[in-house]
Formats: structure tokens, sequence, C-alpha cells
């Protein structure tokens, strides 16, 4: 059963539970059945997904060769992922169990960002726009405040700070209770994962790239914070959200048992997450490694055959 409803539309599962209507327990099933497609955030995707396809589209017009896979990247796991968790049952359940919205969380500010980093879209933008919007697009990707955002130190703090700041204050109570607040959490899950991800990625052009074993350290520094996080979460003496969960009277899910199980989706999930981005950093720092190799024997290989056609005219 799909919702429309504009009125449903402005409350989750869970704002109607505290009215007193308890949502069916959250399923497999339920993540089908309980899907909208009237939020703010699907139209942004479907807008996304069509100019990146247009992008590809004037690539293979001018006969210019795009990734197969960077697309894949943008479109499956990237635009995808974030479909996910904001279109379907997840969504309609994220603030009903803290749990459901920990994986949400998980895509929105680690999977995600990734793969729309391996999609590079700004790379695409580059190549298909016209020279003045082109210009404009650089001049924003170069500007000061990019540079500052970009830089890894500044964005691994900002990544770092805003789950404390969102789950240790009342902060978070205030977005399961308005749903304008936590749709806007959504959106900013999205760009504090970009900003992470991006610049350690590399493959878009931006400024104060650092070289890849700085990158792998700053990876390597993120694995504790989840799991700081993560443990805290399950140990803690009081509810996320204060008396929000307890008071949808839910009878197929206790709030202190989906805490607990809320704090172990996000060690262990951020810990792979970091441990397969920090894989991922080595692969790329080994083929960079083999181009630059490749790159200098070239080098010396024209160096030699400038010696030997030196030698034989003298």
């Amino acid at each position: 059963m799909l919702h429309v409803d504009p009125i449903f539309a402005a409350t989750s599962a869970a704002t109607s539970a505290a009215a007193g209507a308890t949502p069916p327990p959250f399923s497999i099933t339920s993540v089908f059945t309980e899907a909208r497609l009237d939020s703010w955030l699907t139209l942004g995707l479907v807008l996304a997904a069509g100019l990146y396809l247009y992008g590809v589209h004037r690539l293979r017009i001018r006969g210019d060769r795009w990734p197969v896979s960077r697309t894949v990247f943008f479109l499956g796991p990237g635009l995808g992922g974030i479909a996910l968790v904001t279109a379907s049952g997840i969504e309609t359940y994220d603030t009903t169990l803290l749990s459901v919205h920990m994986v949400q969380h998980m895509v929105l500010s680690m999977v995600s960002p990734i793969f729309l980093a391996l999609g590079a879209p700004m790379t695409l933008a580059l190549r298909t726009l016209p020279q003045r919007p082109r210009k404009r697009l650089l001049a924003i990707v170069h500007s000061r405040i990019a540079r500052i955002y970009s830089f890894p130190l500044v964005a691994f703090a900002i990544f770092v700070v805003n789950p404390f700041v969102l789950y240790f204050t009342d902060l978070y109570r205030y977005t399961l209770a308005h749903a304008w607040a936590h749709e806007l959490v959504h959106a900013h899950f999205i760009m504090t994962g970009c900003v992470f991800f991006w610049p350690l990625l590399g493959l878009d052009p931006l400024p104060g790239r650092w070289p890849y074993p700085a990158r792998a350290l700053l990876m390597v520094l993120s694995v504790p914070f989840h799991t700081v996080l993560g443990l805290t979460i399950m140990q803690s003496s009081t509810l996320f959200g204060g008396d929000w969960y307890p008071s949808l009277h839910l009878g197929w899910a206790d709030p202190w048992d989906d805490q607990v199980l809320a704090g172990g989706i996000l060690w262990a999930g951020g810990e792979f997450v970091s441990v397969t981005m920090l894989a991922v950093l080595v692969v790329q720092w080994v083929k960079q490694s083999e181009r630059e190799a490749r790159r200098i024997d070239r080098e010396l290989d024209r160096q030699e055959a400038r010696e030997r056609a030196a030698g034989s005219t003298a």
C-alpha cells in the first residue's frame, strides 16, 4: 500500500502512534508496504538522477567515454541508498524505532556519500556544462569557503562532532516532534558525509587534497569514534529522545532494548564502513603508485631514446 495522502505526508508512523494509532510491528515487508513518495527529498533525488543521466548522454553524443561503473555507483548505492532509507518503510518508522533511525543515519552519512563521490558528478558537470556555468562551478569549488570545509581536518571534526551534538542534546527530541526539522537532519547527514568522504576519495577536482597516506590515517582515526559513540548509546542510562519513545506505547518494541540495538548498529556498521573505506584508499594509493611508476618509466625511455639519437648523430 503506497501512502500519498498529503496529511499523512507531514507525519510519520511515530506521530500517528503518539496520537493513539499504534503502527504495526516493523518488518522487512513493511519496508515496501509503508513506502512514501511525497517527500521533497524524493523530488531532489529524481532531479539529481535526471541531471546525471543527461550529462552522461551529452558525453556519449559528443563521442566521449564515461565509465559505466561511475554511473552505477552514483545511481545505485548513491542515490538509490538515499531513496531506500527516505522513501521506503524505513522512513515511516525512523521516528518510531531508534534502531531504524540509526540504519538511516549510517546510510545517509557514510554509505551513500561514498558512492556519490565514486560517481564523480562534479567532474561530469565540468565536462558537459557550457563555458560560463563551468567557470562559475570552478569558482565555487575553489572558493575560500569550499577550501575550508573540504580541508580534511575540518571535515573530520564536523563528521565526528555532529552525532554527539544531535543525540546528546534536546535537539534530537525536537527533530522527532517536528517533521521539517527531521527532514532537515536527513539533508544535513548527506552533506556531512559528502564533505568528509569526497576529499578523501579524490575523484572530483576538490582543493587541498591530502596524499594517500594522510587520508588513510584519517580513516584509521575515525574507527574509535564509532566505537565510542556506539558503546555510549548502548550503555546509556537515559533514553535518547526523552519521553518520545515510551509515549508511543508500542506493545511490540521495548525502547531500552531498541536503544541497545541502535548502538550496536552504529558501532558495527561504522567500523565496517571505515575499514572498507580504508581498503578503497589503499587500492587507490597502489593504483596511483603504479601510474606514477609507468610515467617515470616512459620518461626514462624517452630520455634514453634522446641520448641514443644524440650519440648516433655525433
